[in-house]
């Protein structure tokens, strides 16, 4: 299966290349970045310190497609739903971990995916995936009767918050639980705010320094806590999940699917 990543001069998407050249049945023939990087043609490989690849970043999304089977996406919202809509027009697969959409945008990408494969997590890795399994059956187990808080730290750099995983986290929870997560969850606490009401699901955010991601869900009951949390310690993780699905997704209907149905936890 050939592969595009866009970001491929980034941080992330070092780490996506690396991932890439290291799975079986993957191969790496297009890297993107936006118009005006300062790296425009040169070799992704050499950026990412993988050895020189003969792959040049280009800044022409539709070209590069043409020579691949599947585009790997980390960006942001609003260019991953551009990236969609090419990738819909010209019949490619889209693995992304884009995190941050609003309700209108996932709406959008659900649109685009009525042509297309598409994977579209907040979180890429086995673990974190792990987890929300775990909630899902702490939350059924546990019920009514224990406080939901769910604290997630990550590096100075990150532009969302709360982070795309620890949103999912809530609405896990909420999901098993029977509630709406948009109506309970709580993102501040200030001043004389009252006691908390027994539904709400409090979200805190820490950024800081270079965490790269790290997240707590407090179950707190009456004499009892109950503890679930995952710390990653590099990128790479994400981007072997994003490997992991790109293979998956192979053969796959139209449609929007997530990492619990590349790792079969539904």
């Amino acid at each position: 299966m050939n592969i595009a990543i866009v970001g491929a001069a980034g941080r992330m998407g070092g780490r996506l290349i690396h991932a890439v050249l290291e799975a079986e049945g993957l191969e790496l023939t297009g890297a993107i970045e936006r118009p005006g990087h300062p790296q425009l043609g040169m070799d992704a490989g050499l950026i990412a310190g993988a050895g020189e690849l003969g792959v040049k970043i280009s800044d022409d999304l539709a070209a590069t497609l043409a020579g691949a089977d599947l585009l790997i996406d980390f960006t942001f919202p609003d260019v991953t739903l551009k990236n969609l809509a090419v990738c819909a027009e010209l019949g490619k697969m889209v693995v992304s971990g884009s995190t941050g959409f609003t309700p209108e945008q996932r709406a959008d990408a659900e649109k685009y995916a009525e042509k297309i494969p598409v994977v579209l997590a907040p979180n890429m890795s086995v673990g974190v995936n792990a987890c929300f399994k775990l909630l899902k059956e702490a939350a059924k187990i546990l019920g009514d009767d224990f406080d939901v808080e769910i604290v997630e730290l990550h590096h100075n750099k990150k532009k969302d918050s709360p982070s795309g995983t620890a949103v999912r986290m809530g609405e896990v929870v909420a999901d098993s639980l029977g509630r709406d997560y948009n109506q309970v969850a709580n993102y501040h606490r200030e001043g004389m705010c009252g006691a908390r009401t027994h539904a709400e699901i409090g979200m805190q955010s820490v950024r800081g320094g270079d965490i790269v991601g790290e997240h707590t869900v407090y179950v707190i009951g009456m004499g009892e806590r109950i503890e679930i949390s995952h710390r990653a310690m590099s990128r790479d993780m994400f981007a072997r999940g994003a490997a992991r699905a790109c293979k998956w997704l192979q053969g796959k209907a139209p449609g929007i699917y997530d990492m619990q149905d590349v790792l079969n936890l539904k």
